[in-house]
């Protein structure tokens, strides 16, 4: 596989004429803890990854604030196109001179295309990780000069993690939503803001987009302990919100394409892929799929449960999932290896 994925970077690169490593200059990336790199660590909420176990298989072995034991799909991928260091959090102290030239991480956990889901964990909105994406663009320019600037920011690779938070840390718990609104309509409102956030990246300089789909979140460890009731297995009606929800966020894509002149997007399905590593975790070189590596990996996430007294597996690279909801890095690593193919467009 690994080979297979090299030849693929490498014809991409012939076919992109790039001359350089990187088969974009920069990636700015956008949503929730499955793509936030650290930017919670700077802001007043519970939802914090800056503890043990937290990061205890990155590079440094320490904290960093991704909600994994180690690298999230996100960074794997920019490993794959070619990049040696990974965009900062944009609220961290890194986010500043050159370091701004391979673009700017402005997501945060807890987050969602619906704002008041962000309100609910006290974290960055979606309305304002596009606001500090301005914000970044004048650093951008002071650093690299207005020409070059405009050429990263046109160049770039953005990618859009979120949705996930929306239906499990707001929908399904807040009755004024769920008895006010149906599945489909809470859907629908949804997929309106994913359509609006995408016109104004464009709107600002964005060309090469991709977007997640919803995972299958009736499989996550959290879903099954909270909401599974006396179901076996995964959760299966919020497995089939997520597959109506993923039908409209590719359909809006469609739209989009044919709306914006010069606009590539791409939806990355993530559904299939994580509900194959949990139906057939042996297949991939997993043992357990069905609860996470720290502590009894069924309600643990952030500080409250997930912590250095809680206890980790042995070997987390057995896990498909890392705490209650997010992967392990095996597990992302595999989702970033089914995902280059799809992504190849973006930069072809």
């Amino acid at each position: 596989m690994g080979a297979f994925l090299a030849y693929i970077l490498v014809v991409a690169a012939a076919l992109c004429g790039y001359a350089n490593s990187q088969l974009v200059p920069a990636i700015m990336t956008f949503g929730d803890s499955t793509v936030d790199v650290g930017n919670n660590d700077y802001v007043q909420t519970v939802f914090k990854a800056n503890h043990p176990p937290y990061g205890q298989d990155f590079s440094n072995r320490e904290p960093t604030g991704r909600f994994c034991n180690g690298k999230l799909a996100t960074d794997i991928t920019a490993e794959n196109l070619g990049f040696t260091t990974y965009a900062p959090a944009y609220l961290s102290p890194q986010a500043s001179g050159k370091n701004l030239l391979v673009g700017a991480n402005f997501a945060s956990a807890g987050s969602g295309y619906d704002d008041n889901t962000a309100a609910l964990s006290h974290v960055i909105p979606l309305s304002q990780q596009l606001q500090y994406f301005k914000e970044y663009q004048s650093k951008l320019a002071s650093v690299a000069g207005s020409e070059k600037a405009s050429s990263i920011i046109k160049d770039a690779l953005y990618l859009i993690g979120a949705g996930n938070s929306d239906f499990l840390q707001n929908y399904y718990i807040n009755p004024f939503l769920n008895k006010h609104y149906t599945v489909d309509q809470y859907s629908s409102y949804l997929i309106s803001i994913f359509s609006n956030f995408v016109k104004s990246l464009y709107g600002l300089g964005a060309r090469r987009i991709g977007a997640t789909s919803l995972a299958p979140t009736g499989c996550l460890p959290l879903a099954r302990t909270i909401f599974g009731q006396h179901e076996r297995g995964c959760v299966s009606s919020f497995n089939t919100d997520a597959q109506q929800f993923n039908k409209k966020i590719n359909a809006a894509a469609s739209q989009l394409q044919n709306q914006l002149p010069g606009l590539k997007i791409v939806i990355f399905d993530i559904f299939k892929p994580i509900y194959d590593l949990v139906a057939n975790p042996k297949k991939y070189g997993f043992v357990e799929a069905t609860k996470g590596c720290c502590g009894t990996g069924t309600v643990e996430t952030t500080f409250v449960l997930c912590n250095q007294k809680s206890g980790t597996c042995s070997n987390a690279s057995e896990y498909v999932f890392w705490d209650s909801v997010h992967p392990s890095q095996a597990a992302n690593q595999v989702l970033a290896d089914s995902l280059i193919i799809s992504g190849i467009s973006l930069i072809g």
